[in-house]
């Protein structure tokens, strides 16, 4: 199975997002899926697509209220 991600463009810094999953929440989402499923993401309504490896991640000191 193929998992799809939909994502959009909210703010140019990330203290203009308004909400956002915790780690959590998506690792508990997740749990429903097969571990091999491959994750997609999906930019401009499905016009491009993306995928997401270990280098994708970065971590962000600056706290968000």
């Amino acid at each position: 199975m193929n998992i799809i991600i939909q994502t959009s463009r909210d703010g140019y810094g990330i203290d203009q997002i308004r909400s956002t999953m915790t780690v959590g929440e998506l690792k508990s989402y997740l749990e429903g899926y097969e571990e091999d499923d491959k994750i997609y993401l999906s930019f401009d309504n499905g016009y491009t697509y993306g995928g997401i490896d270990e280098d994708c991640f970065e971590e962000a000191c600056e706290e968000v209220e």
